[in-house]
């Protein structure tokens, strides 16, 4: 039917979406709180916090679920929601459970379409029964598009040809990235090769702020009592004295100072640039000092150093030789499929309209087809 297409691409898009308005509005698309905003409010929200990644083509889909569902319900109790329970087994696998018009609906239908959708955004919280009605009044919707020969409008087809691009390209990029897992040897044969990337510093760490003169605190440190503190706790850092004892002996403020209750172990890589050219260099027992700011007193000193196992670092390790692997794989596709590209016009660095008519809306291209993919 032609309207299967159309279907799918509203029932996507907005399906589940009275459960990620609200999710989103706390800033976690899997979060499962209760949310008892009304669609008004979640969309006054929604827009007011995310006006920069809605966009055009986003927002009829929200409000057709807002249509179609009428408010942002509570999260459903343990049990409730569209996911299969085992009383399942006793409605047969092609049994017909939904029917709107002349397209039926059966039972494993239903349930992989759920699975699909979950599988894109995470669990859902509606009932079986909310998420039933919403995709009957869909269907029946896009019914009456295609009858009303919408699927066939110029606007419509771009879409559908572009959400059919994506979700080859979703596909095919899926494909990739598990064609680019390493093995465990070539994990391991990584670790031998890179291991100074490996390598950790267990670090005790102080910091020391003054305040300006003429402050009315009086036990705020001044840029002189600080410097005088400073320099005790380098004396007392090159002897492997007790440093702590020295600031507990020296009155300041409580934000004044601040030091390492236990040391923190940090991996190659987890410091900044300049920090951690200088903290590597150093032996046990040794310290640097690092003081970019006038009055701000930085004292780093090497407890212990290590390297973290192979066991430890093999996820870490995957990950980065995956997208390695698959940016290579991607490079190479580039070069076999022929991408050519206006460079006058790429050049400038807003998509202008063009003159012949405004371009649609297209979803952000963003990197997450990366490592965070």
């Amino acid at each position: 039917m032609r309207c299967l297409e159309l279907e799918r691409h509203l029932f996507q898009s907005s399906l589940l979406l009275g459960n990620e308005v609200c999710a989103l509005r706390r800033g976690d698309a899997h979060l499962n709180v209760p949310c008892k905003m009304t669609w008004d409010e979640g969309l006054a929200d929604l827009f007011s916090r995310f006006s920069g990644f809605i966009t055009p083509r986003f927002i009829p889909y929200i409000l057709l679920a807002g249509l179609v569902t009428g408010v942002c319900p509570a999260q459903q109790p343990a049990g409730s929601s569209a996911s299969l329970p085992a009383q399942n087994a006793a409605v047969p696998a092609d049994q017909v459970v939904l029917k709107v018009g002349n397209v039926e609906i059966t039972r494993a239908q239903f349930e992989t379409m759920v699975k699909d959708l979950e599988a894109q955004q995470g669990p859902a919280t509606l009932s079986r029964k909310t998420i039933g009605d919403n995709y009957a009044e869909l269907l029946m919707l896009s019914q009456t598009a295609a009858a009303s020969q919408l699927d066939v409008s110029p606007e419509v087809v771009r879409q559908l040809a572009l959400d059919r691009a994506q979700i080859l390209s979703n596909a095919e990029f899926a494909s990739l990235k598990e064609k680019a897992k390493p093995t465990a040897a070539e994990i391991s044969a990584y670790y031998s090769a890179h291991l100074d990337d490996y390598d950790t510093v267990e670090v005790s760490r102080v910091f020391i702020w003054s305040h300006a003169e003429g402050s009315k605190d009086g036990h705020a440190l001044t840029p002189q009592t600080a410097a005088a503190l400073a320099a005790q706790v380098r004396r007392t850092f090159a002897s492997r004295g007790d440093v702590k004892k020295v600031i507990d002996d020296t009155p300041h403020n409580p934000d004044d100072v601040m030091v390492d209750p236990e040391p923190l172990t940090f991996q190659r890589g987890e410091m900044p640039a300049n920090m951690q050219s200088r903290v590597f260099a150093l032996k046990e027992g040794e310290f640097t000092e690092l003081n970019d700011a006038p009055g701000t007193f930085v004292f780093i000193r090497v407890v212990k150093r290590g390297r973290r196992e192979l066991r430890e670092v093999s996820a870490q390790i995957e990950k980065k030789v995956q997208t390695q692997k698959l940016r290579e794989e991607l490079a190479e596709l580039r070069k076999k499929t022929g991408i050519w590209m206006d460079e006058q016009y790429f050049a400038s660095s807003k998509p202008g309209p063009t003159t012949e008519s405004k371009a649609p809306s297209k979803p952000k291209i963003s990197e997450e087809k990366d490592e965070n993919h």
